[in-house]
């Protein structure tokens, strides 16, 4: 298929830009997913001169960028805000803390990263929603629909008016189903969809690992919403057939504890069917990049992220254009 196959770099925050420009290029990578933290993508430094100069230094290592990346200033629009959000907020979006002002700052950043993005030349922003109804996740006390329904109408007064921008200047964005989202997992994802009117800037960054430890058909979400397919993330996750101590909720214990149900693994080393997400993607007609999320707790990231580029290389292979028993007729 020769789809681009890129490496988000949200993971490599602590190095520099250029750094992290080199190392993808010596791992075999076509081009990066921005992230903008660290000093990768700075939605607040973004005008046209440092755009330019972001993608002199992409080109100089031979490198392309189809998307950039806001998922933390995104969560902090309908989360519930508290002191987690903090540690993940540029400081004049957290401001005083206070939770309203850091939902109103946080919706007017994923704006101005949709401008930003513009100046930069990607038409795509992936990132997160946050969920005013997360925290109800589990129906004990009992949740009244009402409830839930206050949620979704609480996302899309928040979401609709960022979404009118993004649409203005061509932009899409790609919410990354996962948990603590408003959407995380199929039927939530139709709920998040009809409570928006299915927006026309509104689509998903696919990650089979989000869906597939929960026991979601991650192959079935690429059929449901096909359409909606803006940008793919290539992440592992491997998840126990046998009882666990800590179960899918993870016991409130750290990735890579041993006796959890499931923990993220670099590429061909965990449990999502590869090949068949190759073909879904095939049959959808999804031209975008693979873009290698690298999360391996057990893996020395830059041996994961090289063996990764070329697991994705390998399996990313072509639809046919014929029949395979056409040579019969003949």
């Amino acid at each position: 298929m020769n789809r681009s196959v890129t490496l988000f770099t949200g993971q490599w925050a602590d190095i520099p830009f250029e750094t992290v420009c080199q190392k993808a290029k010596s791992f075999g990578y076509d081009g990066l997913e921005l992230a903008c933290w660290g000093d990768h993508f700075e939605v607040d430094k973004a005008d046209d001169a440092y755009c330019e100069n972001k993608r002199k230094i992409l080109d100089l290592y031979g490198l392309t960028v189809h998307a950039i990346s806001n998922h933390l200033v995104g969560q902090a629009v309908t989360d519930r805000i508290d002191q987690r959000h903090k540690s993940i907020l540029p400081a004049y979006v957290w401001g005083d803390g206070e939770p309203e002002g850091v939902r109103q700052r946080a919706a007017q950043e994923m704006i101005r990263t949709a401008e930003a993005a513009k100046r930069l030349g990607v038409n795509i922003v992936n990132g997160f929603t946050g969920s005013p109804i997360w925290h109800l996740i589990y129906s004990f006390p009992p949740v009244t629909q009402a409830m839930v329904d206050e949620g979704y109408s609480d996302f899309a007064t928040r979401w609709i008016p960022i979404l009118d921008h993004y649409q203005k200047l061509g932009i899409r964005f790609a919410l990354e189903v996962h948990p603590t989202e408003i959407a995380f997992d199929i039927a939530s994802t139709r709920r998040t969809l009809e409570a928006i009117d299915h927006h026309s800037a509104f689509g998903f960054n696919f990650d089979p690992s989000h869906l597939g430890y929960q026991g979601v058909d991650y192959i079935g979400f690429l059929y449901a919403f096909a359409k909606k397919i803006f940008h793919v993330h290539m992440k592992d996750v491997a998840w126990s057939k046998v009882p666990t101590e800590a179960g899918v909720f993870g016991g409130h214990t750290e990735f890579g504890t041993l006796g959890r149900n499931w923990d993220f693994r670099s590429l061909g080393h965990g449990d999502i069917n590869f090949e068949e997400i190759i073909r879904a993607l095939n049959r959808i007609g999804y031209k975008g990049p693979l873009s290698v999320e690298w999360e391996d707790g057990g893996m020395d990231r830059e041996h994961g992220a090289k063996e990764a580029c070329e697991f994705v290389r390998r399996i990313d292979f072509p639809s046919s254009n014929i029949a395979f028993d056409a040579a019969f007729e003949k």
